[in-house]
């Protein structure tokens, strides 16, 4: 299973293999700390984005923004 976590700094999205779900790692591009959602959470965060037309990023404690 792949994950994607886009940094909420600089935008770049970073594809991740499961292994690194809900783990802290660092951007490829700006290098700064970005929280990888654990498995648990990703099927919540898909019902989020299926019922947005806008982007939303979900912080690592569930708030949504957008």
């Amino acid at each position: 299973m792949k994950i994607i976590a886009k940094c909420p700094y600089c935008g770049t999205s970073n594809w991740h293999d499961g292994a690194a779900a809900d783990r802290r790692l660092r951007c490829s591009k700006c290098r700064r700390l970005v929280k990888v959602p654990s498995l648990d959470e990703v099927p919540n965060a898909a019902k989020v984005l299926s019922r947005t037309k806008a982007d939303v990023y979900v912080d690592e404690n569930g708030k949504t923004y957008g």
